[in-house]
């Protein structure tokens, strides 16, 4: 019998379709495998490689049911009955600083970030330098300047540090490392277990600035566009969000692997699919045309001050507004929505009326942004 016949008679395609996403679908719910026998920059750029590494090293060594979570922080319950919220990162950008920002207001914003979506009020963080011999003190005040300011407009207090000095060439420059504790209110909870088919992907602004702000700014490419870097806090547009629509369901703000990439973890723990609609995504136009003429698809570039939120469907259009009503959410926008099928899937509505699958970033496509 021929592979395009059911029975006796020809397969339709809604048939052959439905096969080839059984096949997807089963490779999909595959455990990362880490086949390497040496750390790869592929291990570090968010996408299936990061996700082997993460699981077969380090989940497996300290596995304990919050780890497993593999979110954003860690939601560690008190004896008082409330519950912290605990993260940590670090920085390791080239150039240590870029338009719209440095080094020191990602080591802020990035954990300040991870706090909120995790539904967390961010209270205090701890700095860590890890500094080459050789880097000028006017510098280094510039960016720990940049730390303080950045930690004053969050609402955030630097508690405790530490530094080390390394040889020279051996840290480009500077490293930083930072962690962050918040209080989440009672009652708050944010988990990819609460959504649901028909809920809406919103996404808190334009995608991709800080990515190609970062890649431009080494003046490797020989382009020329006038893009800064989004970096910024998004605890405040969190608490407008959660605000105007208490029934949110889950958040994560979309730096390495960018949106797709976010998207791709959700429905891989959920088990739902994700269907963007690429008419809606919102891409300042010096940023696509940047995109288009490397090739990188604006989806999987990095942002350092968006967040991806899924609401219920009845609560979409006051998230949305009360987004736009604060600072830095004026392009917050649905850009998607929730299904029960094809289960496990990222799937883009494309401008030409077709569809096409968004998969985990695989490789390192892009260069260290972060």
């Amino acid at each position: 019998m021929s592979s395009s016949q059911v029975g006796d008679r020809p397969s339709t395609a809604a048939e052959r379709e439905g096969r080839v996403l059984d096949r997807i679908d089963e490779f999909r719910k595959r455990r990362p495998r880490l086949l390497e026998s040496v750390v790869t920059l592929a291990h570090g750029a968010g996408g299936k490689s990061s996700a082997a590494l993460v699981d077969s090293v380090f989940v497996e060594a300290f596995r304990n049911p919050e780890l497993e979570q593999l979110g954003d922080a860690a939601v560690l319950p008190l004896p008082s009955g409330e519950r912290l919220a605990f993260s940590t990162d670090s920085y390791v950008v080239q150039p240590l600083r870029f338009p719209g920002g440095s080094i020191g207001n990602l080591a802020v914003h990035g954990t300040v970030n991870d706090l909120a979506v995790s539904g967390a009020r961010p209270q205090w963080l701890s700095a860590a330098f890890v500094i080459e011999e050789g880097f000028e003190i006017s510098a280094l005040r510039e960016i720990v300047a940049d730390m303080r300011d950045s930690g004053q407009a969050a609402g955030i207090e630097i508690v405790t540090g530490d530094t080390k000095v390394v040889g020279k060439g051996a840290a480009d420059g500077m490293y930083i490392c930072t962690a962050g504790v918040g209080v989440i209110p009672a009652g708050r909870v944010l988990s990819a277990d609460q959504v649901q088919p028909g809920d809406r992907v919103l996404v808190s602004g334009t995608i991709g600035e800080h990515g190609m702000a970062v890649m431009l700014a080494r003046g490797e490419l020989a382009i020329e566009a006038d893009i800064d870097s989004d970096t910024a806090p998004v605890n405040s547009l969190v608490e407008a969000l959660l605000e105007a629509a208490p029934s949110t369901r889950w958040m994560r703000d979309a730096t390495r692997g960018g949106v797709g990439t976010v998207c791709n973890e959700l429905a891989q723990v959920s088990g739902l699919a994700v269907i963007l609609d690429e008419q809606s995504l919102p891409v300042q136009p010096q940023v696509l045309g940047a995109c288009d003429m490397l090739g990188i698809d604006p989806l999987y570039v990095a942002n350092e001050g968006k967040f991806i939120a899924i609401v219920p469907r009845a609560e979409s259009d006051a998230a949305v507004d009360a987004l736009r009503a604060q600072p830095g959410g004026a392009q917050a926008a649905v850009i998607g929505e929730v299904m029960a099928e094809p289960q496990g899937i990222v799937a883009l509505r494309t401008a030409f009326g077709g569809s096409r699958i968004v998969d985990m970033l695989v490789g390192d496509p892009l260069p260290r942004i972060c």
